[in-house]
């Protein structure tokens, strides 16, 4: 796959370096260092700020990757990243006055069940302007073809820095409450540097020339993408956002620990995703169609791959992840990983699904499911989180992830014949539920690590082993040779 494998691979690297900073962070400096309540808001802060993200940005940064490549003249692109970095502060300042009429009004209801939130409600905002103006740049970047490094600050630099924060805590040089608004800092300066290496990679003439001329199309894109980034983000963050209108603000510490363990499955399409969306949008702007079907089922295929072993590695040791956790409130999220780690798995099997909607000509449709995606997890985990707590919040989500995969699936299908599926597909899940029920109920009487790392290994060996002797991917079959072969 060239381009996209290389970058890919670089990037799965650094996204595995993240989550394994953020895997210390939440699993034990964050359990151990501070409060539940804290840990707690934090969550909820960051959760509200991604929620409200693709708003204050109008959707730009997925404007950027669709629209970019279409400029045939340095002029026009020049004038197309300017307006697309102006266009979002018609947004920011009329909101920011808005919050500031209706703050009270807005904590009170924020708080109503947990008082804590009250103080930090106006973080959520701050937040959500330095995540936007980040993924505009690190979209300016990506269209140039290079995202490593801003991948490396989206996932290394800031939990490196939260790192150094929690520690900060536990020897007491910032309190809990300091540690709340060091963080916001954190994005701040996030986003500055992004903003930095973005105009170093290609700096735009800043010379007004008028709206580009096919700023209407823009316009009405960016309204259908703006809308469903805001559903999108939802129906990631609702959740996490909803836990603490309905339970003890704790509680969200206790979910967001499963969540993180069982969202290790997304580094994959998190990596792929960096520099195939691009490259997709390409392959769509050019009408080769073909190009685009074999992004699909190569993406389908080595995702759920790669996937399919990291749910083993999860679910099979999960009762020894919460054992090496050593705090028993936290292992309510049990159920959340196993049901969280299947949704995920869903998302990766349809592979490329959603940059080909968001950019086709079909893109409407995203807003769409997206809405209807937003509104069903909504009214699940309105239900669903009453009578089944945190659990309940995982049921929802994996009722609306595995619903309205099948339905994009179907619709890429009626209107552009591409699909994502093989029979390798099938021998695959197969591989995976066989190896899962063989593994998950071994128990071995020994310490923690030494039984993850004996099950791993041989789980590994057998599935390494399986995939190459079924013959399921030219890529994967030639990287696990080569690596056999050193």
């Amino acid at each position: 796959m060239g381009i996209v494998f290389r970058q890919s691979f670089i990037n799965t690297i650094i996204l595995f370096l993240g989550f394994g900073i953020g895997g210390i962070n939440v699993l034990f400096l964050y359990t151990h260092f501070l409060e539940p309540e804290y840990f707690g808001l934090i969550t909820f802060l960051l959760s509200a700020a991604n929620m409200f993200m693709p708003l204050m940005v109008f959707g730009m940064q997925h404007t950027i990757i669709k629209f970019f490549s279409g400029y045939k003249t340095r002029e026009q692109r020049d004038n197309f990243l300017l307006t697309a970095v102006l266009i979002p502060l018609l947004i920011i300042i009329p909101i920011s006055l808005l919050s500031v009429m209706c703050y009270h009004y807005i904590a009170d209801y924020l708080s109503r069940e947990n008082i804590i939130i009250k103080k930090y409600t106006y973080l959520i905002f701050y937040l959500s302007v330095f995540m936007g103006y980040f993924e505009i740049f690190y979209a300016w970047s990506r269209v140039q073809m290079k995202s490593v490094f801003g991948n490396f600050i989206k996932e290394v630099f800031a939990r490196v820095c939260v790192s150094f924060l929690l520690l900060s805590v536990f020897f007491k040089w910032i309190s809990s409450e300091q540690f709340v608004y060091a963080v916001t800092l954190v994005y701040l300066i996030r986003m500055l540097i992004m903003i930095i290496y973005a105009v170093q990679l290609y700096l735009p003439e800043f010379k007004w020339i008028g709206l580009p001329h096919n700023f209407k199309e823009i316009i009405r894109f960016s309204l259908y993408i703006i809308l469903a980034g805001s559903a999108g983000a939802i129906l990631l963050e609702i959740d996490k956002f909803m836990i603490p209108q309905m339970k003890n603000i704790a509680e969200v510490a206790y979910y967001s620990v499963g969540v993180y363990i069982a969202s290790v499955i997304a580094i994959p399409s998190r990596a792929m995703q960096q520099i195939i969306n691009p490259i997709t949008a390409r392959a769509l702007n050019e009408n080769d169609l073909g190009e685009v079907q074999s992004l699909y089922q190569k993406s389908s295929l080595n995702l759920l791959i790669v996937g399919g072993f990291l749910f083993l590695l999860i679910n099979v040791n999960i009762d020894e992840v919460y054992r090496i956790i050593d705090k028993p409130e936290y292992s309510v999220g049990i159920f959340v990983v196993l049901i969280i780690s299947v949704s995920e798995m869903i998302k990766l099997s349809i592979g490329t699904n959603g940059a080909i909607l968001t950019n086709s000509r079909y893109y409407r449709a995203m807003f769409y499911y997206a809405i209807g995606m937003a509104v069903s997890v909504i009214v699940l985990n309105k239900i669903l989180i009453q009578l089944m707590g945190i659990q309940g919040a995982a049921l929802a989500t994996f009722l609306v992830v595995a619903f309205f995969s099948v339905l994009k699936i179907l619709y890429v299908r009626a209107r552009m014949q591409l699909q994502p599926y093989t029979s390798k597909t099938i021998k695959l899940l197969l591989l995976v539920v066989i190896l899962f029920l063989i593994f998950r109920f071994i128990d071995l009487p020994v310490n923690p690590f030494l039984s993850i790392g004996l099950k791993s290994i041989l789980l590994g060996v057998l599935f390494v082993f399986f995939v190459i002797r079924l013959n399921l991917s030219d890529d994967m079959n030639q990287l696990f040779r080569k690596f056999l072969k050193t």
